[in-house]
């Protein structure tokens, strides 16, 4: 599925290119790497805070871990678009298969083709990244995918990469990342249950759950793309507010003013 040219070049930008100076900038911290099997396939399974994720996660490990991306970064025409796919290519990514119809199908289709070549693949089951450093809703394809493959979970937390580039910024302060990796999750047990619902939620709840643990974060069970709608939203309308005259304290303070009554005169 990867050429050799591809593979080269993922690990001449991991020792050679950017791995070093990640290091030396940033210190990433790493626990739990003993976790991940030296050999066979496995899904890495992290929470999202940054777009730096998929750089420090597999900085950490001897492995080479995949992911999947959007097919337009490496359909995109030029010279721009022939330099993008090479890039993408060489740090570990592999287009979405789009032969299956759907976005969803198609990087699962890619996926279960890395875990057959006995590699490991990582997934975000929020499916896009947290914008307030909160955890989401998992999206139930990581549970289908370990059923279907019958291969270990490892739940990954990523912690402080929305510090190095939050989102909206491309960069943002020098913090040491943490890459925590829990123990491996054995779904053995829901063996040709792949489509049932319940057991694919439970699944991924499960999952979601450790990675919750591993990482300290406040959980939303609400999926990651709706809560930024309702967040967009919410800012809009805030926009859209009249802007008062005057300050709230300052009718506060008319509200209680009384005019001065004449002072009595006394009787004389």
């Amino acid at each position: 599925m990867r050429t050799e040219a591809a593979g080269l070049f993922y690990w001449f930008l991991k020792w050679i290119a950017i791995g070093p100076v990640l290091r030396l900038l940033f210190r990433p911290v790493v626990e739990g790497a003993d976790n991940v099997p030296d050999e066979g396939p496995a899904i890495l399974a992290s929470n999202h805070l940054s777009y730096s994720d998929w750089m420090f996660m597999p900085l950490t490990l001897s492995r080479r871990v995949t992911f999947v991306a959007k097919a337009e970064y490496f359909t995109s025409p030029g010279i721009k678009g022939w330099f993008q796919k090479k890039f993408f290519s060489g740090a570990g990514q592999v287009p979405i298969d789009r032969a299956s119809g759907s976005a969803a199908e198609g990087a699962l289709s890619s996926a279960r083709a890395i875990l057959e070549e006995g590699d490991l693949f990582g997934i975000y089951p929020e499916g896009t990244r947290s914008h307030d450093g909160r955890l989401y809703r998992g999206k139930t394809g990581v549970a289908r995918l370990a059923l279907e493959t019958q291969v270990p979970v490892i739940p990954v937390a990523v912690v402080g990469t929305n510090v190095v580039a939050p989102p909206g910024k491309k960069f943002g302060r020098f913090t040491r990342p943490l890459v925590r990796f829990g123990e491996p999750l054995d779904f053995s047990r829901y063996e040709g249950m792949e489509n049932d619902r319940y057991i694919l939620r439970s699944v991924t709840d499960e999952i979601m759950y450790e990675i919750m643990r591993l990482s300290g974060q406040e959980y939303v069970d609400l999926y990651a793309s709706k809560a930024k709608e309702l967040a967009a939203k919410a800012r809009k309308e805030a926009a859209e507010l009249p802007v008062p005259e005057s300050g709230p304290d300052e009718d506060a303070s008319s509200a209680g003013r009384t005019e001065p009554k004449p002072e009595q005169k006394k009787a004389s």
